[in-house]
């Protein structure tokens, strides 16, 4: 049965975010509050985490990108130049996910036999406190039913109800909303945004 916790957004407690830090080392599997859509975690260091990710959102999955807690971070796990460098620094914190080239840093169980990964730095401070603590970024994706954001994944009870034998603890963030985040490309020569969403880029 998860664990269902709350935690504010305005101040995150920091007895909270480490008993959420603490399931993630421990391999375990959290839904968390986002700038968007709540979305499944998991430590980027744990195998058997990674695993039960992949089973829980398909095998098939291209969805999966890790949050971080800034571009510092991001750059220890992605190749990122000076051009890709200035728009990340003006559009994140915010509802975008990056495609980058990803760096050896990124276990191939997380990759899935792909060269990119998405990076996510979400403007919550709740997820950012979590990968600052963690000290390293999470495996993340959206919850989905069948691909189509669906009512129930606004209310984190709802989605605890749903999820309970699936996750080990689900955060109560407040409500999410249905606007995924806007998917941009940053590998080519210029930006490509891939799919609209709740950012407009810079």
């Amino acid at each position: 049965m998860a664990k269902f916790v709350k935690i504010y957004p305005q101040n995150p407690s920091e007895r909270e975010i480490e008993r959420v830090v603490k399931v993630l080392e421990e391999g375990g599997l959290i839904i968390y509050p986002t700038d968007g859509v709540y979305a499944f975690g998991c430590s980027l260091r744990s195998p058997k985490a990674l695993e039960r990710l992949a089973t829980l959102r398909g095998k098939s999955d291209k969805d999966l990108s890790i949050v971080c807690s800034d571009i510092s971070m991001a750059d220890k796990f992605a190749r990122i130049d000076n051009s890709q460098f200035k728009t990340l620094r003006r559009n994140l914190p915010g509802p975008f996910t990056f495609i980058l080239e990803a760096s050896t840093k990124v276990p191939d169980k997380a990759l899935g036999g792909r060269k990119m990964v998405g990076v996510r730095i979400p403007d919550n401070s709740i997820p950012l406190a979590i990968v600052e603590r963690l000290g390293f970024p999470m495996a993340t994706a959206s919850v989905k039913d069948h691909d189509e954001v669906v009512e129930y994944t606004t209310d984190p009870e709802l989605i605890a109800e749903r999820y309970d034998e699936d996750v080990d603890l689900v955060i109560d963030g407040g409500y999410g909303t249905l606007v995924p985040t806007t998917l941009v490309d940053l590998t080519g020569d210029e930006p490509e945004v891939l799919r609209e969403g709740g950012g407009e880029l810079k």
